[in-house]
């Protein structure tokens, strides 16, 4: 018998707008609508786009002195972030590898975290018994998250909360949009200027609607979700960056809090932080890069790199077409030989040899907001 997938809050919207679902982390998602997905990708580049990631995890953790236990888990520096600040961090293993990435934001008295949708139970459970007793872990499974992307978004969301103009990137505020509490944070996963919204799941589809008012905006499916990060140089988990992976290795170095990068006293305590620090000092065997890709042709995740001797020096992690550069674009792990900006190398696709050039991420220039 098939597995019944879950609906996020807004589904019945998404049907009416004509989406195309597919199944995503045990969830049904629209993956484009019906302008599909070329458009929606240069849409969001040009104007504003309202994805739904309702299906990421979202969890409060709470308790005296929270900041620092998890400060002993993540790559960054959660101590001393301000209140109402956010930040990209890594859950990692005792061998350096990522178990997950994620955003946290600190709030005046907890942790707010949004995690990826496959691996939010299994989070859920390791912060769990990683934290001990003393914290308050909740999963807020009665609550959407908005995502309002692109150069237009801060004109569109100003129409609801004055002040988001000028909100710094990686800020967070606690704001009433059209009558609901929400956790507004500046922040997204586009390369674009953009928000994530968390509100209450009754009142998510109204506040979608509003926003759909607004002539800039356009509802944006997965299928753009994941050309437009492409395009933007950053890493999907499962994909570019796994428990096999570290943060070095990823070119995610600047995730691993300056404090432990520059020498200080204060040691690193989160898992495998020897590994990662001895690898910034040493360097790795891999490394991430950026693809172009001659022709039409995308060259897809697990293809094969191969130098100009047929030997196999890397593979492809995430690929695609490039709908803003009008080119194949995609990113893989690459011996460190041949990691330099131009080298010419090869993959194969349905059996022919097809070269790629290696480009400096991201293929497209992020545009967040820069006070």
């Amino acid at each position: 018998m098939d597995r019944e997938l879950k609906k996020t809050p807004l589904y019945e919207l998404h049907e009416t707008h004509g989406a195309r679902f597919v199944e995503f982390a045990g969830y049904s998602m629209p993956v484009q609508y019906r302008r599909g997905i070329r458009e929606e990708h240069l849409h969001t580049r040009s104007s504003a786009g309202l994805f739904d990631v309702s299906h990421m995890g979202q969890i409060r953790l709470s308790g005296a002195g929270i900041e620092n236990a998890m400060e002993r888990l993540v790559t960054g520096d959660i101590s001393a972030m301000a209140p109402f600040r956010q930040r990209y961090t890594l859950l990692t293993n005792r061998q350096g590898g990522i178990i997950d990435d994620l955003m946290l934001t600190r709030t005046p008295d907890s942790l707010f975290l949004m995690v990826n949708a496959a691996c939010k139970e299994a989070d859920f459970a390791y912060l769990e018994k990683a934290l001990g007793p003393g914290y308050r872990l909740e999963m807020l499974s009665d609550r959407a998250l908005l995502a309002l992307q692109g150069p237009q978004a801060a004109e569109v969301l100003a129409g609801l909360y004055q002040g988001c103009e000028t909100m710094p990137f990686l800020s967070a505020v606690e704001a009433d949009l059209d009558g609901t509490p929400c956790l507004v944070n500046r922040c997204g996963y586009t390369g674009e200027d953009g928000y994530e919204i968390s509100v209450p799941s009754v009142h998510a589809r109204k506040l979608a609607e509003t926003f759909l008012q607004d002539p800039a905006v356009e509802l944006i499916g997965l299928g753009a979700r994941d050309t437009l990060r492409l395009e933007a140089g950053l890493c999907l988990f499962g994909h570019d960056i796994n428990p096999a992976t570290t943060p070095v290795e990823a070119g995610l170095t600047w995730v691993v809090a300056k404090k432990y990068r520059r020498g200080d006293a204060v040691p690193a305590q989160f898992p495998g932080a020897d590994i990662i620090l001895q690898q910034l000092q040493t360097g790795t065997a891999l490394v991430r890069r950026g693809f172009t890709s001659q022709g039409k042709i995308p060259v897809r995740d697990g293809a094969g790199i191969l130098n100009h001797e047929q030997r196999a020096v890397g593979w492809i992690t995430s690929g695609g077409y490039g709908p803003s550069i009008g080119q194949p674009v995609a990113m893989g792990y690459i011996e460190q030989e041949y990691a330099a900006e131009g080298t010419e190398l090869q993959v194969k696709i349905r059996n022919r040899l097809h070269g790629i050039r290696i480009v400096i991420l991201p293929f497209v220039k992020h545009r967040y907001y820069q006070l």
